[in-house]
């Protein structure tokens, strides 16, 4: 099945979201600006049309990728080498276009998802049939809570439990204050939600070794579900000590992982626990199936990241991704709730089943990523389009 044209189209959102955590703050930005924005691809193929779409999170995150980018990378070389090729042939799609331009992991995604999108329409399957089969009918769904004054994170975390449910809470740390206030922040939402939910900790990269041992000591009696990329993304020593001294509690690399050769170099250094695989950093489903086999060989567990904010078909992606996985490899929740209306619902996106229920999301069956896009809204919600051909 040829794939004939690609459109990739800039939308505005119609909430602004701000967020922070230690290494910069998430912002989708107001109407003025394209940062921040959504990028949504239609890749179109003898009469099927696939739809992928990421947000690209930089300036103030790392990684690199910005909407112009994104853009520039699709409309220069990735869409002109995608003309004429077949939607099916994933792994030279993606071995060509690693060679074509490396890296650009979103732009890469926002591909990946549209050839999936449409290789499942074409043949009446889900994604996750395309990919190993569910392994998941429902997917429990992490809370990632911002940094911010402690009522305002306690505030956060309490929505979070009692009106969607949620059985996992991951608190933004690398406070100002130091390691000492993220403990603060911890007890304080740790009174609020109970003994029953489960509360991990993301400095993302804003401790140092010593900080993550002395945080972890203090956080043991509170009951510490897990800590996410304490330290540096290159330390891969230094998370590797931090292991070494968790007694027990699970660790997390996520800036330390975007290729496979990443999720090599940290089983072979046995640094960490649990791989957390956002499918923006790694450019797509294809080549997180890989990482994830990786982690099964390394008797490592992994967890499916990404904020996904408001747009249904990351979400969607996610979803698939986290399905073909075994439910025992995963923990310990999939972040991608922000994609399921619980900020506001994706404006590109008309009535939806694929909401929040009791803390967890109920896989797609529908079709490829089981998303319908409303290209009425596509249309008032644009801001910038071009066509490859």
């Amino acid at each position: 099945m040829k794939i004939e044209r690609v459109d990739v189209v800039v939308t505005a959102l119609t909430t602004r979201l701000r967020r922070m955590m230690s290494s910069g703050p998430y912002d989708t930005g107001d109407d003025t600006s394209m940062l921040g924005k959504p990028v949504l691809v239609r890749l179109h193929a003898e009469g099927v049309v696939g739809y992928g779409q990421v947000r690209p999170t930089a300036p103030g995150h790392f990684v690199a990728d910005t909407v112009h980018s994104v853009v520039t990378a699709i409309e220069n070389i990735y869409g002109p080498y995608l003309i004429g090729k077949d939607v099916f042939d994933l792994d030279r799609i993606n071995a060509d276009l690693d060679n074509l331009l490396p890296g650009n992991t979103n732009a890469r995604a926002a591909l990946d998802y549209a050839l999936h999108d449409a290789a499942g329409k074409a043949l009446g399957l889900p994604v996750h049939k395309l990919i190993g089969g569910s392994c998941q009918e429902t997917i429990p769904l992490e809370w990632s809570v911002s940094l911010g004054p402690t009522a305002q994170m306690v505030d956060d975390a309490l929505r979070a439990v009692q009106e969607f449910g949620i059985g996992v809470v991951c608190l933004k740390a690398g406070a100002l204050g130091g390691w000492r206030e993220d403990v603060r922040n911890f007890a304080a939402v740790r009174d609020a939600v109970g003994p029953d939910v489960v509360i991990g900790v993301d400095p993302n990269t804003g401790w140092q070794v010593s900080e993550t041992i002395a945080a972890m000591r203090a956080l043991a009696p509170m009951d510490l579900g897990y800590v996410e990329q304490p330290v540096a993304r290159r330390d891969i020593a230094g998370l590797a000590r931090i292991r070494q001294a968790a007694e027990g509690v699970p660790i997390m690399a996520d800036e330390s992982l975007f290729t496979l050769q990443d999720a090599f170099e940290l089983a072979r250094a046995e640094a960490v626990d649990v791989l957390c695989i956002k499918l923006y950093k790694t450019g797509g489903i294809r080549p997180a199936k890989r990482i994830a086999a990786v982690a099964e060989a390394a008797n490592m567990r992994v967890n499916i990241g990404g904020l996904a904010v408001q747009s249904q078909l990351e979400a969607a992606a996610g979803a698939h991704y986290c399905a073909s996985i075994p439910a025992q490899q995963v923990m310990p929740g999939a972040e991608f709730i922000f994609g399921l209306g619980v900020i506001e619902m994706d404006p590109l996106v008309g009535e939806t089943d694929f909401v929040v229920r009791d803390g967890r999301v109920a896989t797609p069956q529908r079709p490829g990523l089981g998303v319908d896009i409303d290209e009425s809204a596509v249309a008032r919600l644009t801001l910038q389009s071009s066509t490859v051909a």
